[in-house]
Protein backbone atom coordinates (compact mmCIF):
# COMPACT_ATOMS: atom_id res chain seq x y z
CA UNK A 1 0.00 0.00 0.00
CA UNK A 2 1.23 3.44 -0.70
CA UNK A 3 1.86 5.86 1.94
CA UNK A 4 1.12 9.31 0.58
CA UNK A 5 3.48 10.87 3.42
CA UNK A 6 6.33 9.09 2.50
CA UNK A 7 5.95 9.64 -1.50
CA UNK A 8 5.84 13.56 -0.49
CA UNK A 9 9.08 13.49 1.24
CA UNK A 10 10.81 11.41 -1.09
CA UNK A 11 9.71 13.82 -4.04
CA UNK A 12 11.10 16.65 -1.57
CA UNK A 13 13.93 14.98 -1.41
CA UNK A 14 14.59 14.40 -4.96
CA UNK A 15 13.80 17.49 -6.11
CA UNK A 16 16.04 19.18 -3.55
CA UNK A 17 18.46 16.94 -4.99
CA UNK A 18 18.14 17.77 -8.62
CA UNK A 19 17.87 21.70 -8.30
CA UNK A 20 19.62 24.02 -5.41
CA UNK A 21 20.84 20.72 -3.46
CA UNK A 22 23.46 19.88 -5.80
CA UNK A 23 25.48 22.58 -4.47
CA UNK A 24 24.27 22.53 -1.09
CA UNK A 25 25.17 18.58 -0.53
CA UNK A 26 28.54 20.13 -2.06
CA UNK A 27 29.51 22.63 -0.02
CA UNK A 28 28.23 20.71 3.23
CA UNK A 29 31.43 18.49 3.06
CA UNK A 30 33.58 21.79 3.71
CA UNK A 31 34.16 24.00 7.27
CA UNK A 32 32.48 27.19 6.91
CA UNK A 33 36.12 28.80 7.00
CA UNK A 34 37.74 26.35 4.54
CA UNK A 35 34.93 27.11 1.96
CA UNK A 36 35.32 30.67 2.09
CA UNK A 37 38.55 30.59 2.15
CA UNK A 38 38.62 28.59 -1.13
CA UNK A 39 36.34 31.17 -2.32
CA UNK A 40 38.78 33.88 -1.76
CA UNK A 41 41.31 32.04 -3.00
CA UNK A 42 39.31 31.87 -6.52
CA UNK A 43 38.08 35.48 -6.39
CA UNK A 44 42.13 36.79 -5.61
CA UNK A 45 43.80 34.85 -8.66
CA UNK A 46 40.20 36.01 -10.77
CA UNK A 47 41.14 39.31 -9.76
CA UNK A 48 44.11 39.23 -10.20
CA UNK A 49 44.39 38.14 -13.86
CA UNK A 50 41.70 40.30 -14.60
CA UNK A 51 43.51 43.36 -13.23
CA UNK A 52 46.54 42.26 -15.08
CA UNK A 53 44.71 41.84 -18.12
CA UNK A 54 43.21 45.45 -18.26
CA UNK A 55 46.65 46.73 -17.65
CA UNK A 56 47.58 44.94 -20.68
CA UNK A 57 44.75 46.28 -22.69
CA UNK A 58 45.40 49.84 -21.43
CA UNK A 59 49.01 49.46 -22.83
CA UNK A 60 48.47 48.52 -26.00
CA UNK A 61 45.69 51.06 -26.49
CA UNK A 62 48.39 53.65 -25.76
CA UNK A 63 51.32 51.84 -26.74
CA UNK A 64 52.10 55.02 -29.13
CA UNK A 65 51.75 57.64 -26.41
CA UNK A 66 54.09 55.30 -24.05
CA UNK A 67 57.34 54.54 -26.45
CA UNK A 68 57.14 57.99 -27.21
CA UNK A 69 57.40 59.17 -23.82
CA UNK A 70 58.97 56.42 -22.59
CA UNK A 71 61.93 58.70 -21.48
CA UNK A 72 59.65 61.27 -19.37
CA UNK A 73 58.33 58.58 -17.25
CA UNK A 74 58.00 58.71 -13.36
CA UNK A 75 58.29 55.07 -12.98
CA UNK A 76 58.19 54.70 -9.29
CA UNK A 77 54.75 57.24 -9.22
CA UNK A 78 53.34 54.95 -11.87
CA UNK A 79 53.89 51.86 -10.06
CA UNK A 80 52.22 53.75 -7.00
CA UNK A 81 49.31 54.53 -8.90
CA UNK A 82 49.46 51.09 -10.16
CA UNK A 83 49.80 49.25 -6.80
CA UNK A 84 47.20 51.62 -4.88
CA UNK A 85 44.56 50.98 -7.61
CA UNK A 86 45.25 47.17 -7.21
CA UNK A 87 44.84 47.29 -3.35
CA UNK A 88 41.85 49.11 -3.33
CA UNK A 89 40.34 47.02 -5.68
CA UNK A 90 41.80 44.03 -3.44
CA UNK A 91 40.04 45.08 -0.83
CA UNK A 92 36.99 45.59 -1.87
CA UNK A 93 36.62 42.33 -3.55
CA UNK A 94 38.18 40.40 -0.81
CA UNK A 95 35.43 42.29 1.49
CA UNK A 96 32.72 41.27 -0.64
CA UNK A 97 33.12 38.09 -1.11
CA UNK A 98 34.19 36.65 2.55
CA UNK A 99 30.71 38.63 3.56
CA UNK A 100 29.16 37.35 -0.12
CA UNK A 101 30.45 33.14 0.42
CA UNK A 102 29.69 33.51 4.35
CA UNK A 103 25.75 34.29 3.54
CA UNK A 104 25.58 32.02 0.84
CA UNK A 105 27.33 28.90 3.20
CA UNK A 106 24.99 29.94 5.97
CA UNK A 107 21.93 29.98 3.66
CA UNK A 108 23.07 26.59 2.89
CA UNK A 109 23.72 25.02 5.95
CA UNK A 110 20.11 25.67 6.67
CA UNK A 111 19.09 23.93 3.41
CA UNK A 112 20.50 20.42 4.30
CA UNK A 113 19.49 20.68 7.82
CA UNK A 114 15.85 20.68 6.21
CA UNK A 115 17.17 18.15 3.84
CA UNK A 116 18.42 15.87 6.95
CA UNK A 117 15.55 16.34 9.30
CA UNK A 118 13.50 15.16 5.50
CA UNK A 119 15.64 12.30 5.14
CA UNK A 120 15.43 11.38 9.17
CA UNK A 121 11.76 11.49 8.65
CA UNK A 122 11.84 8.81 5.32
CA UNK A 123 14.09 6.97 7.54
CA UNK A 124 11.53 6.37 10.35
CA UNK A 125 9.04 5.41 7.56
CA UNK A 126 11.16 2.49 6.19
CA UNK A 127 11.82 1.63 10.54
CA UNK A 128 8.39 1.51 11.10
CA UNK A 129 7.55 -0.80 7.76
CA UNK A 130 10.29 -3.21 8.73
CA UNK A 131 9.45 -3.28 11.86
CA UNK A 132 5.41 -3.54 11.45
CA UNK A 133 6.09 -5.99 8.03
Amino acid sequence: MLNNKKIRIMTKLALFEQRDGKEDIRMGKYYKTDYVRLQLLKTIVSVTIGYLLILMLIGMYKAEYIISNLVTFNFIRIGQYILGFYIMLMTVFIAGSIIGYSLKYDKSRKNLSKYYKSLKKLSSFYQDEKANG
